[in-house]
């Protein structure tokens, strides 16, 4: 029973069933909510789109300018461009809030609100129908009901007349008569209009029972079920318009952790340390100020002879003092000394790079970094290039045991132009890395112990350095300037462990001039040697250390030397160690691991590996 009387209270049908205008303005009001529940989460989306965009430009204007890249090397500035970055992807979040609100919500609420009021239309048609129908009965009735009391009014105005011309005894028997049949008539007729308001009656009554408990009833149940399906819908949307934010959620997280991510990987210590690398030089803290004595007027400093340092005298040092016979055979073309002078100008013509290619306009730290970073970015392509070569020469061979795979000669011209591309790549290599070379010996050397200066001079300069020696070494300084200093890459490469000038070749005879300038620079510290005969012994011999080996290579194809020394025979699929890299030249030093044995091998015929590389 309470079930039932639930059901019917929550029946607008049963309960409602003289509110048909209020529950048609009711359920008009319901979608115009409706649409303003709609407006509203599109103004959000607008607004959500508004805020990513906002937030987009925002991190476009804080993105790092290329004028800015050196400035985020440091922690805190690598932060805050993960910062923005985090802050781009909470952006799109935004987007995609903003995005599924329009496609979920918005788009549905605005379809639901066309259906609902098609069919609130139709619904409220089909009631106005009813309702004209209920009208017009109750209308015919009243009709019927005016007849009736017409009808029957005149029947008693006949009857009564009759009653009076049957009393007047005056009146004749046919005027009588006639009365009477009036008044049956009239009697009559109002049986007839009372039978049949009682049949309109009955009908009118019929209609009415059926209008409010059978077809209003069905029309207020459709209004009302189309009022729950749109409060449904709404709380449907609302729920969506949850979802859809909860969705992004987890990115949103993901973002934030890594907005705090990148918060903690801020290091001041690392920051700090980054500056000193940045900015620090490599000069040397400048030397005391001597005192300066004054005896007659006159600065006794004038008197001291100021003797300029001698390069030669640093990078002599490096230089062994054994002797090795120069390259001959195969390698001996440059024998004359005007051939060895053109070989020497030509390579330092290779050799010559611009203040920016050789970073000599660096301070010394700042030039190693960049020489490093420019030594690894070669070391990369030649280990490319060699790769790329390789690859190239397993194809021949195949071609070759297998004629019917393809033609060798096919691979023969990418073969040479690999091979060519790869003897400049090493010979850049090894020019940076003697650059590097040197660069190290500049930032690493020690600075003079304050105790040995003497006035400004070392001490060595003070007692061995005289007027003739300054002359000579002032000209073996002008001269190691003019090859190689000044030109970015003519310090003795003793420092680098490899004993060859950049840029040189073996049989350039550039050791002559190495030990020309040694030559010089023993003149200059007092060496008792003759100056003539030792120039002149300078063309056939060089100084070279004991060089340690750079790698390794194996032999891809046996080679056989010429016989004079200078080249040395190898086997295929030979291993041996390396010892000076091509320097352009097309040959490579090597020795054999267990005889010592030494000499050049043609560069193409091995597959090199250099400690460097392996490293990397």
């Amino acid at each position: 029973m309470n079930s039932g009387y639930i059901t019917v209270k929550m029946n607008w049908g049963t309960e409602l069933w003289d509110q048909y205008d209020n529950l048609a303005a009711h359920t008009q009001k319901g979608i115009e909510f409706l649409d303003k529940y709609g407006n509203f989460v599109k103004e959000r989306c607008q607004i959500e789109l508004e805020y990513a965009g906002k937030l987009r430009r925002l991190v476009k204007n804080y993105q790092p300018k290329r004028k800015e890249e050196d400035e985020y090397q440091y922690t805190a500035c690598k932060a805050f461009r993960q910062l923005l970055q985090e802050l781009g992807d909470f952006a799109g979040q935004r987007e995609v809030v903003a995005e599924n609100l329009q496609s979920n919500v918005v788009r549905e609420v605005h379809l639901l609100a066309k259906e609902l009021r098609e069919e609130r239309k139709q619904h409220l048609n089909e009631g106005a129908k009813q309702m004209a129908v209920l009208n017009s009965a109750i209308g015919a009735l009243d009709r019927a009901r005016r007849a009736y009391e017409r009808a029957a009014r005149e029947s008693e105005r006949a009857l009564d007349a009759f009653q009076r011309a049957d009393a007047d005894l005056n009146l004749s028997r046919a005027e009588v008569e006639k009365q009477k049949a009036n008044m049956k008539l009239r009697s009559q007729a109002s049986e007839d209009a009372k039978h049949e308001y009682a049949d309109q009656l009955r009908k009118t009554n019929e209609a009415q029972r059926q209008h409010y408990e059978q077809r209003l009833p069905h029309v207020f149940k459709q209004l009302q079920d189309i009022d729950e399906k749109r409060i449904k819908n709404i709380k449907n949307f609302m729920l969506s318009s949850v979802d859809v934010e909860r969705k992004v959620f987890p990115i949103i997280m993901q973002c934030l952790d890594g907005m705090e991510q990148a918060a903690n990987s801020i290091n001041e210590k690392e920051d700090t340390q980054a500056v000193i690398d940045r900015y620090k030089s490599g000069f040397m803290p400048p030397e005391d100020i001597p005192f300066e004595e004054q005896r007659g007027g006159v600065d006794s400093t004038d008197s001291v002879p100021h003797h300029p340092h001698n390069h030669l005298t640093a990078a002599r040092g490096t230089v062994s003092g054994h002797r090795i016979k120069k390259r001959g055979g195969l390698l001996s073309i440059f024998s004359s000394n005007k051939k060895i002078i053109e070989a020497c100008n030509s390579i330092k013509n290779n050799m010559s790079v611009d203040g920016k290619e050789d970073y000599s306009d660096l301070p010394p730290n700042q030039k190693k970094k960049k020489l490093q970073a420019k030594v690894s970015e070669l070391q990369k392509q030649v280990a490319q290039e060699q790769a790329a070569m390789e690859g190239l020469m397993k194809m021949k061979g195949v071609y070759e045991t297998n004629p019917t795979l393809g033609d060798p000669m096919t691979v023969e011209g990418q073969l040479n132009e690999c091979c060519d591309k790869l003897k400049k790549l090493r010979a850049q290599l090894h020019k940076f890395e003697e650059l590097l070379a040197v660069a190290n010996s500049q930032v690493c050397a020690p600075p003079p112990h304050p105790t040995a200066r003497t006035n400004g001079a070392t001490p060595t300069q003070a007692t061995s350095i005289g007027s003739n020696s300054e002359s000579l070494s002032r000209s073996a300084s002008e001269s190691s300037v003019s090859t190689g200093a000044g030109a970015g890459g003519g310090s003795v490469c003793g420092a680098g462990g490899t004993g060859r000038v950049a840029g040189g070749s073996p049989e350039s005879g550039l050791g002559g001039e190495l030990a020309t300038h040694a030559t010089i620079g023993d003149h200059a510290n007092g060496d008792d040697h003759d100056h003539d005969n030792d120039h002149e012994s300078d063309f056939d011999y060089y100084y070279e250390p004991d060089l340690q080996p750079l790698g390794y290579c194996k032999a891809l194809y046996p080679f056989e030397a010429n016989g004079t020394g200078s080249t040395m025979r190898m086997e295929c699929g030979e291993r041996l160690l390396v010892l000076e890299t091509d320097a352009g030249d097309g040959w490579t030093r090597v020795r054999r691991h267990h005889t010592r044995e030494e000499g050049f091998v043609p560069t193409t015929y091995i597959a090199t590996t250099l400690y460097a590389e392996a490293q990397h």
